[in-house]
């Protein structure tokens, strides 16, 4: 079994070729230009390591693999066009350095190759590949219309906040492992298994992003804290404070959502910590993070060839930065 940074250094090298055709270079070169930014190639990844629990990685799997990748990045462009985001992983976005209609088209061009990298699979196995995807791809757009729906909400439950974010991030992650293990000749349990893990990492890893944008260490995560603040953005931590919060606190701190950027920030996180958020959102992570080991550790396969999920699933949770 390999670790994921062996596995993600020979992914990036296979996924640095070229997937599109040379013309029109006005749609292909912004479409190359954002697959330069890189990433941390989690799902490609993770879908590579669920497969190799079964058996070695063949070309089914790097297929697949490559087809997630693109479908992540044609999201991650869209993405950004929505949000009007002028920055994606310190570089120009898209649609910021070119224009948004060509960022639209760029991202529908990385879809429709991703469906061709997923048309070389094997005919005796796409089928159920081409259904847990189509299912993914419908559910990550369900999920991005909810964090849009949210935006219009003064108050939204947390039963709606997990929704809408294992819609968002965590089925795509679930659906990478589970494409794997299945393209492995993995039993129906244990694919069931794998994806529960993945959906419930890829919430446990959504709940920390929260909580790092809200009290990382700046020097580490790599930006001033209060980000999403700023954006009066729905997150677990806000969700949480006006849940548990007095009628008298809950205007209070609508009221602070309001108030000058400047001291905004500083205001609405202190109100986090007199609320204990910041130690619930620890426990919160740790009870996801705690059901996804537990449906690694049922899935049939001997301990030790599982133990580079196990620790790429503490890295992705208890990461600081």
């Amino acid at each position: 079994m390999q670790t994921f940074d062996t596995l993600s250094g020979i992914f990036n090298e296979r996924f640095s070729k070229n997937h599109f055709n040379i013309s029109p270079e006005s749609l292909y070169e912004p479409c190359n230009y954002f697959l330069s930014l890189g990433g941390k190639r989690v799902r490609p990844v993770i879908c590579l390591m669920g497969h190799e629990l079964f058996e070695p990685i063949g070309e089914d799997a790097w297929n697949a693999a490559t087809a997630i990748e693109l479908f992540h990045n044609f999201t991650l462009v869209h993405d950004d066009i929505m949000d009007d985001a002028a920055l994606r992983r310190g570089q120009q976005t898209v649609h910021s350095k070119y224009s948004s209609s060509t960022a639209l088209l760029a991202g529908d061009v990385m879809m429709v190759a991703a469906y061709q990298y997923l048309s070389k699979i094997k005919v005796n196995t796409l089928k159920p590949i081409l259904q847990i995807f189509n299912k993914t791809a419908i559910e990550v757009c369900e999920g991005q219309q909810l964090d849009i729906d949210f935006e219009k909400k003064d108050r939204v439950s947390l039963k709606d906040y997990i929704q809408m974010i294992t819609l968002k991030t965590s089925v795509l992650l679930a659906a990478s492992i589970k494409i794997g293990a299945v393209l492995g000749g993995a039993s129906e349990g244990n694919c069931n298994h794998l994806y529960e893990f993945g959906r419930n990492l890829g919430i446990a890893f959504q709940i920390q992003d929260d909580y790092l944008d809200a009290f990382g260490n700046p020097e580490k995560f790599g930006k001033e804290p209060g980000g999403d603040i700023r954006q009066n953005k729905k997150t677990a931590l806000l969700v949480y404070a006006m849940e548990n919060s007095t009628e008298k606190g809950k205007k209070e701190l609508q009221d602070l959502l309001h108030t000058d950027p400047e001291s905004k920030v500083a205001n609405v996180l202190q109100f986090f910590r007199n609320c204990g958020v910041d130690a619930w959102a620890k426990e919160l992570k740790q009870q996801y993070m705690d059901t996804a080991l537990f449906h690694l550790e049922e899935t049939a396969v001997i301990s030790s060839r599982k133990k580079n999920l196990t620790d790429l699933a503490e890295f992705l949770v208890q990461r600081d930065y």
